[in-house]
Formats: structure tokens, sequence, C-alpha cells
């Protein structure tokens, strides 16, 4: 039995139909591992010990009307766990990076899955572009006279915040949209930071591969179709799960991949293809275990789990 804690966002109001860290974390309970859960904004670092506030799991289990039973609030050091599962969600902003930094002084010792120093240095939309040969013409700036000349180009193109998540603020542009100057505007008042401009692919109306890969391996994949008149296909911004089976084209991607993932300790990733294009590499908190695991008949959290144990 091992020490497992859990680095999420609220586990009460998760979506437990659908929210792989709630399927991760319901195998480790049927595993016997001894679980505690704490939100990121009670982790601390004081006098080089790293602890938290936060709740045992007394019981987790897949029931709408109740879904988790929690202790009452204790204080924990951290570096008395086996393991801490980083799961909260972007977006990846410097309370993000702080908690990567904090979580990187207690690792391997305990073990952090996903590793926080290749978490904090492979960015979603960044880390993508280590691996050109596979992605779709992609420009990352804040200068208007690029960004013009960019659609220029290309005609159609996709906007995106560099560290966004979940489909969020996703615009795409049409050749003759007026509308691009302001949407700009609108960016630049909100946010220091770089925008992702790429190529539109048309082909992203049959769907949005999500890849999932443990440990450097394909495990499973989904199609996430999205609704009629949406650009975005993400599952909670309205997109549809289909079965998938990966093309050789698709496999090859992975493949190119795989070496690096396991060197840098992402044992748990989320590709994202669209036509034959990799769009992002998602090491944060990467969902569509639970889809997978129904479509294929399969359990990808216990497949999860036999990697981590296989570390500690």
């Amino acid at each position: 039995m091992a020490k497992i804690s859990v680095q999420m966002d609220p586990i009460q109001l998760v979506d437990i139909k659908a929210d792989t860290t709630f399927s991760l974390t319901l195998e480790a309970y049927k595993r016997g591992h001894e679980l505690f859960y704490y939100n990121p904004k009670n982790l601390s670092y004081y006098n080089g010990k790293v602890y938290a506030k936060g709740q045992n799991i007394i019981k987790i289990q897949d029931s709408l009307l109740d879904h988790v039973t929690l202790s009452e609030e204790i204080t924990k050091d951290l570096s008395e766990e086996d393991v801490i599962l980083l799961r909260q969600d972007p977006p990846f902003d410097m309370t993000y990076i702080t908690n990567t930094h904090i979580l990187e002084t207690l690792h391997p010792k305990t073990f952090v899955v996903n590793n926080p120093f290749e978490v904090r240095n492979a960015p979603e939309k960044l880390f993508v572009n280590n691996f050109k040969e596979f992605i779709p013409e992609t420009l990352i700036t804040r200068n208007l006279i690029e960004i013009n000349k960019f659609r220029k180009e290309f005609k159609e193109i996709i906007v995106k915040p560099l560290y966004g998540n979940g489909g969020k603020q996703i615009f795409h542009i049409r050749e003759n949209d007026p509308n691009l100057s302001s949407l700009l505007e609108m960016f630049f008042d909100h946010s220091n930071e770089p925008l992702i401009i790429q190529r539109y692919l048309p082909e992203v109306r049959k769907g949005d591969c999500r890849i999932i890969m443990i440990n450097g391996e394909v495990v499973g994949a989904v199609n996430r179709v999205p609704p009629k008149g949406e650009a975005r296909s993400n599952l909670h911004v309205g997109g549809t799960a289909e079965k998938k089976i990966l093309s050789n084209k698709e496999m090859k991607i992975c493949e190119a991949l795989s070496e690096e993932l396991k060197k840098r300790e992402l044992i748990l990733v989320g590709l994202d293809i669209i036509g034959n294009y990799l769009t992002e590499i998602n090491v944060t908190s990467p969902t569509g275990i639970q889809e997978i695991s129904k479509f294929n008949k399969t359990n990808l959290s216990a497949k999860f789990w036999d990697a981590v144990e296989s570390y500690i």
C-alpha cells in the first residue's frame, strides 16, 4: 500500500462520469492505497518543508449522489508521501509554475506524476514545436505585423491563448473576417502573453483525435467531433466522443514521441491530432481516459497505476 496525495481542483465538483482525475483516484482507492486530497491553493513551502492542508479520502465511489467522503481538514508533510498526483487544471500561469517549483523539491524521493520539472518545461502548445515535422504552420507572437502576414499567407487561421486550456478562447478567423484586430486588442488588453496562431485545418470537421500515452506507449484514442457551426471539439464545449482506431500516420507520430516522453518522466500524456497534424501535447492534466476505457472495454486507470507502481 502506498501513500498517495492528489493535487487537484475541488473534488466535490467533478463530473464523475467523465473526469480523468476521478477515475485515477477511484482506481487507487480500489487498490488499497492511502489517499489524501488537497487543493493547489493549500500547498505551502516553509523552511525547506512542503506541506498541504487537505483531507484524507475515506471513501470514493462511482455514485452520483455520494461520490466522495472526506475526513476533517488536516495538514500533511508531503515528503512522507510515496506519490503526488499532479492533476490541477490549467491555466498554466505563474501559480501553476510556482507549484511545479515547490513539488520539484520532493521529486523523485516522493514520486510526482507527471515530473514537475518537465511539466514546467513542456507547456502543451510550446513543447509540440519540438516536433515541427508533424505540426501545422504555427506562429507564436504578440507582433501585429507578423500575425497579419501569417493570415495573409494562410487565409483562414486559428487564434488562441498560448497557455489556455479546455477549448476556451479559441477563435476561427476566416479570410474576410473583419474582427481580427478587435480580437487581438481584447487579448492584449487582458494579458501580456503571446498568442499562438495556426493555419486552420478543415479536417477538424471530421474530428480532433485525443491519444492517451502511458509511459511512452499508446493505450487508446478517442475522436472528438465538434458540433455543427463550432470550430472546437473539446467534449466539455459540446464535442461528441467517437471510437477511434489510429491510422499509420498517427501511430508514426506516437512512435516519434515515445522515447522523449519516457525520458522526461511524462507518464500520462494526451496527444491531439487533427488530420495528419499534431496540434498539442497535453502534460498537465490530460483527459479522455474514461471515454477511451468505455469504447475499448478496458481500464486505462489500471494501466496508469501499473506504470506508477513500477517506479515506486
